[in-house]
């Protein structure tokens, strides 16, 4: 007596099935008309493999509640029927000893768009019967049969009658569900056909209980077709560009990967976007629709292409909605960047102003790319824009002017100093910018005369004129309350003269120095093992220094103010004033800072203002006290030989 235990066989419950299909495996019930047209377009294949010769059409007809999709292809037996349609998984498509020998099938397996067996079931997903009436081409002489099968798992075949079906090929019937009805509407099923078989190489036709009739699908594909001329070619593509993408595109490049059967094009936006947004490129696999959405076709530097494919050897998932990630899509994927980069090189020699067109839109993607090719880093680095203290210019330009060129970090960097270094002569890119920093570090290399070095704040103040000895003394206790109000800031204070005249004052800061501010302020709020953690990483960053412009009106007058606290609030104007013109986030404290010199400004407007007015009016029958003889400099309230501040403009200029 044998010891071995029983086996058995796995139970599926079908409507779990469906159900995982339609809500996990499917994105939208749609699905179920391309697994449809899928099964269609192979079984039309397996015959021709048989038979070259053989008719290749598809016929939908949708209306009545009721839809139908007709094959010429292969058909089945009832021995076909029980083992395919009735086993879940299994596919005639991979069994080489299914309805075709096994030698012709296994050459024309490589052809067929499915290889799951799950395609039928896509049909459950909107109905929840499906009858399939067919008759074999393999086997001329095996009778039509056909198959009922509902979503409980349950199904019937009965074998039909000679002659009442006369064509070799298949018939999918299907009664949608009410809730599933809109899927099946004559205007959604022609919407949908258009959707996944526009570029199917078998003529697909849609009909209507109308009488109407819609080829939906064009052959050959749009890059295949022949034109009078290389114009009528560009016009019919962009037409092409226009139905598929809904814009007009700037140039189009010819996709063709023979060794791995790829056709297809690449069209090129006629306006800029973000990088990060992911690109809607439509592949096909052997002219279905594999997916509308697949990013993952080019590099991600060649977002300023949306590509329409068709390809023989791609891999598709399960849902069949997405790429399969392994070496050949790797491949492809390398293949079509090179192709796209050869287009764009090309254009330096064959059409400038085309590239000239295409930088000024999509100059990211170029700087992008260069990064890491030298070839088209020579090529295009004169011709990429940077943001300068020149204004918008090629580094080309650039450097004819400014053989030293400074770059800032960051975009703050650039904006605190765009003004000055300009009117000082310096040479200045905003380096802040994705990609620009490391772009013109390598300019020396394509321009062996120039240099490239990063901006220090030192560098611009040693550029900025020193005032006057006198000019300087006579500022000194200015400048003394000035240097206790910032250094709460870690922010040291200088006088110079510069250009624009302008600007009051500049605040000269890098990373470093923010980021050491930054620590040093979380360190302070902090207690225990985290305020010694934030303690160990003091470094040893310069302190930011706040310009004052001796050229400017206002500094002048500031640098006269006697009154102690009129002077802190000046001090706290003009850094903010400072901090403004950098245009970086204000911390908290500098936020206060700013309404606190708003304020006090305010309130000594606002005690002066009554004073002056009731010593300009004076009493009814009395001199004004303290008015000043004609020549002779305004005074602040207090009569002659009494102490104030100066503000009379003929002082404020003699100084």
């Amino acid at each position: 007596m044998s010891d071995a235990p029983a086996t058995h066989s796995f139970q599926v419950d079908l409507r779990g099935l469906v159900d995982l299909l339609s809500h996990h495996l499917y994105s939208s019930p749609r699905v179920y008309l391309r697994e449809l047209l899928q099964n269609a377009v192979d079984a039309i294949t397996a015959r021709q493999a048989l038979d070259p010769a053989a008719p290749a059409r598809i016929t939908v007809r949708a209306g009545d509640g009721r839809l139908t999709v007709t094959d010429s292809g292969v058909g089945l037996t009832e021995a076909d029927v029980h083992r395919f349609l009735a086993t879940i998984g299994r596919s005639s498509k991979r069994d080489a000893d299914g309805g075709l020998d096994g030698d012709r099938l296994a050459s024309a397996r490589t052809d067929f768009i499915g290889q799951f067996g799950i395609g039928l079931l896509a049909c459950f997903v909107v109905a929840d019967e499906i009858t399939v009436t067919t008759r074999s081409a393999a086997d001329p002489k095996a009778p039509a049969v056909q198959w009922r099968g509902g979503s409980d798992g349950r199904y019937a075949i009965r074998t039909l009658p000679a002659g009442e079906v006369a064509e070799f090929g298949t018939t999918v019937a299907l009664t949608p569900r009410a809730d599933a009805a809109e899927w099946t509407a004559p205007d959604r099923v022609v919407a949908l056909a258009r959707h996944y078989g526009s570029l199917l190489r078998h003529e697909v036709t849609v009909e209507d209980d109308r009488g109407g009739s819609v080829r939906i699908n064009e052959t050959p594909a749009p890059w295949e077709v022949r034109h009078g001329s290389p114009q009528a070619r560009r016009e019919a593509l962009a037409e092409h560009c226009r139905r598929t993408f809904d814009f007009t595109p700037l140039d189009t490049i010819d996709l063709d990967l023979p060794l791995v059967g790829l056709r297809g094009v690449a069209y090129v936006l006629p306006t800029s976007v973000h990088p990060s947004r992911q690109a809607g490129h439509r592949v096909h696999l052997k002219g279905m629709l594999l997916s509308d959405q697949a990013p993952e076709l080019l590099p991600d530097w060649a977002f300023f292409v949306r590509c329409v494919v068709d390809a023989d050897s791609l891999r598709p998932t399960a849902s069949r909605e997405a790429l399969y990630e392994d070496e050949t899509l790797a491949a492809i994927r390398e293949a079509l960047g090179a192709r796209i980069r050869d287009w764009l090189t090309g254009l330096s020699a064959s059409d400038p102003a085309l590239l000239h067109r295409f930088i000024a839109v999509h100059h990211l993607a170029v700087k992008a790319l260069a990064r890491y090719d030298d070839e088209l880093l020579r090529l295009l680095l004169p011709w990429l824009p940077f943001e300068t203290t020149d204004g918008q210019v090629t580094l080309d330009e650039f450097t004819r002017t400014h053989p030293v060129v400074l770059v800032t970090q960051t975009v703050e960097e650039f904006r605190q100093v765009a003004p000055i270094a300009g009117a000082a002569g310096l040479g200045v890119v905003n380096g802040g910018y994705a990609y620009d920093r490391d772009l013109v570090h390598r300019l020396p290399e394509i321009r062996p005369g120039c240099t490239v070095t990063d901006l220090d704040p030192a560098t611009v103040t040693a550029h900025l004129d020193a005032v006057d000895p006198g000019a300087e003394l006579s500022a000194a206790a200015f400048l003394h309350i000035a240097r206790e109000v910032v250094g709460e800031f870690d922010c040291d204070v200088v006088l110079r003269s510069f250009h624009p005249v302008s600007a009051p004052a500049l605040l000269l800061d890098n990373r470093e120095a923010r980021h050491e501010r930054a620590r040093s302020e979380l360190a302070a709020s902090s207690d225990g093992l985290w305020a010694d953690i934030l303690g160990s990483l003091r470094g040893q960053a310069p302190r930011a220094q706040l310009v004052l412009n001796h050229l400017n009106p206002l500094v002048r007058r500031a640098a006269s103010i006697g009154e102690r606290e009129l002077a802190v609030t000046a001090v706290e104007a003009l850094y903010g004033q400072a901090l403004l013109m950098t245009r970086r986030p204000l911390r908290a404290s500098e936020s206060a800072l700013l309404n606190r010199a708003f304020i006090g400004l305010l309130d000594h407007a606002m005690h002066e203002s009554p004073a002056r007015d009731g010593a300009a009016r004076g009493g009814p029958g009395q001199d004004a006290p303290g008015q000043d003889a004609p020549g002779q400099g305004g005074r602040a309230p207090g009569g002659p030989g009494q102490g104030g501040t100066t503000y009379g403009g003929g002082q404020e200029e003699g100084k």
